[in-house]
């Protein structure tokens, strides 16, 4: 049985992320989110539901414990330095973070431009990713391109670090089965850092701009 915590349970992630895992027998799930037991409340029975706020390492602490695999559905300077120093003192080493692209500059042509003028400055993403890349934990940290949803579209690449990131877009059910793929074999990607996009998507911009 491997224990899988969900911070950021209420996102809009996490919406088609929890039903993945759900369908796992061998997935003990616990949901962690501000106002989860009313926000999740469909969920009761099937997860263990904890009200908490992720900047706070003393609500933190305690759901950590005991946990195998972390998944941390954002990436905030705050809410990192939070869940670092509770993942070393609940003794929980295993993280997956859904983060943005660009903290490796690594965004390419057109795209990179137009990109570059829609996020403006990209250096507190920056430092917050660097809080988890330096953090010491297993981390598999997810650059993922433009979000959009899509039923049924699972479709997704990774592009390793070091390689120019030009696949504009990618849904968020594709990253759901991503995570979920990674949930259920820890030792892919451990401490890496991956860009994930959907393939065939190397246009100036996102097709929903």
């Amino acid at each position: 049985m491997t224990k899988v915590i969900i911070l950021g349970a209420a996102s809009q992630i996490s919406r088609y992320l929890i039903p993945d895992l759900l369908t796992h027998s061998a997935i003990e799930l616990t949901l962690f989110a501000r106002q989860a037991s009313q926000r999740l409340a469909e969920y009761r029975g099937q997860a263990k539901l904890i009200d908490g706020d992720w900047n706070q390492v003393a609500d933190l602490v305690p759901a950590l414990t005991g946990q195998g695999l972390v998944f941390l559905a954002s990436s905030e300077i705050k809410g990192n330095t939070a869940v670092v120093a509770a993942m070393k003192q609940a003794g929980v080493s295993r993280l997956i973070v859904a983060g943005g692209l660009g903290m490796n500059d690594e965004v390419a042509g057109e795209f990179g431009r137009w990109n570059a003028r829609m996020m403006g400055d990209y250096s507190q993403y920056k430092q917050a990713a660097a809080i988890i890349w330096h953090s010491g934990l297993n981390y598999t940290y997810l650059r993922m391109t433009w979000l959009y949803d899509q039923k049924g579209n699972t479709k997704y690449q990774v592009v390793p670090l070091g390689e120019p990131l030009k696949g504009t877009q990618i849904t968020r059910q594709a990253v759901a089965a991503f995570v979920t793929k990674l949930i259920l074999q820890p030792d892919l990607y451990q401490q890496d850092n991956i860009g994930l996009v959907e393939p065939n998507t190397e246009w100036d911009k996102p097709s929903f701009y």
